[in-house]
């Protein structure tokens, strides 16, 4: 009865698992038809999403079958059988999974080391390694939408000089939309599992170093505040001087303004327009570095610096998704000009 219970828990195990995880890349980013120039961005960026799903999927799996003969314990010690200690496992395996990513990595670290200072390098050297994938996927979604913005640019130009009929201007805009909105969806879903991952190190961060998350979030919370500009200057897709522009501001053009990283400063047009320009062009200082303001000295001050570099770079890469995003569903992609 035990080895079948066994087996029995290990197929539901793997089911829970399969159930995530069903994806080609086919599936994922669509078959090459020859006419994406930007499509060498999408395949890195695809690439770049393995690394989460697979981490993701380990602690899932450790919690899911720690969950699973929980669930089918706690059923046969009540005096239940059969289907009803297979049903008692099946809900233990979905909680265990749940529970497993977000405590799963953190006790499984515990369980590893022998003390605080070994525990605080174990995890530090996994934000590390999490921070290098992190600007990974952020460079490859970064060049994506650079080439699908200048794009759209080329394609205006065209029009606007006679090169192009608008009505082929039109045609070659919607695919590159449809091409974006595919774009933002795997974006979407790469986010969704670095945010999974990102509650795993939540938690170990919040034990080890506490408040260290809050810190580096206030500092961009800041309230958008109406003013006009100073000067006329390009509005890009993110604070970045080489980023593909979307827009251009004019003087004393009325926007609403935030700080953003580094100098620059986030602006909403009366159009709708909603990207970065640099914080002189709006009378606002920008933020410098995300990770400012946290830290120390020894172990404890890199762990801080390490953490804090993984949460804002996880921030960052959701504004970025939501920011293509809005771009995708609004001005992005019109023959008229942002």
């Amino acid at each position: 009865m035990r080895s079948t219970l066994h087996r029995s828990v290990a197929s539901i195990t793997a089911a829970v698992m399969l159930a995530g995880c069903v994806s080609t890349q086919a599936g994922r980013i669509g078959v090459d038809d020859g006419r994406d120039a930007c499509r060498a961005f999408v395949v890195q960026l695809d690439s770049t999403g393995d690394f989460y799903g697979e981490d993701i999927l380990r602690g899932a799996a450790v919690g899911g079958v720690t969950g699973a003969i929980a669930g089918g314990g706690i059923a046969a010690a009540t005096g239940r059988r059969g289907s009803d200690i297979l049903v008692g496992a099946a809900i233990g395996a979905l909680a265990g999974a749940a529970i497993g990513g977000t405590a799963g990595y953190l006790q499984a670290r515990q369980r590893q080391v022998q003390d605080q200072g070994a525990l605080v390098q174990a995890v530090g050297g996994d934000l590390r390694n999490e921070n290098r994938q992190l600007e990974a996927t952020q460079l490859a979604f970064n060049q994506l939408v650079d080439c699908r913005v200048n794009t759209a640019n080329r394609i205006r130009a065209d029009v606007r000089s006679g090169r192009m009929s608008r009505d082929q201007g039109m045609a070659l805009m919607t695919y590159q939309r449809d091409l974006m909105r595919r774009d933002v969806a795997l974006a979407r879903s790469i986010n969704e599992k670095i945010g999974t991952r990102g509650g795993e190190f939540d938690t170990a961060i919040e034990t080890i170093a506490p408040g260290t998350k809050g810190t580096v979030q206030a500092r961009r919370t800041a309230t958008p505040q109406p003013t006009s500009a100073r000067v006329s200057a390009p509005i890009r897709i993110r604070p970045d001087g080489g980023a593909a522009q979307i827009g251009q501001l004019a003087p004393n053009e009325r926007v609403t303004v935030r700080p953003a990283e580094g100098n620059f400063a986030q602006v909403e047009t009366s159009s709708g327009v909603v990207g970065f320009v640099p914080a002189s062009a709006v009378g606002v200082r920008g933020l410098g570095s995300p990770t400012a303001g946290v830290g120390g000295r020894g172990q404890e001050g890199e762990f801080r610096q390490l953490a804090a570099t993984n949460i804002a770079r996880r921030d960052n890469f959701s504004e970025s998704v939501q920011n293509a995003d809005r771009l995708a569903q609004g001005q992005g992609f019109e023959l008229s000009p942002a």
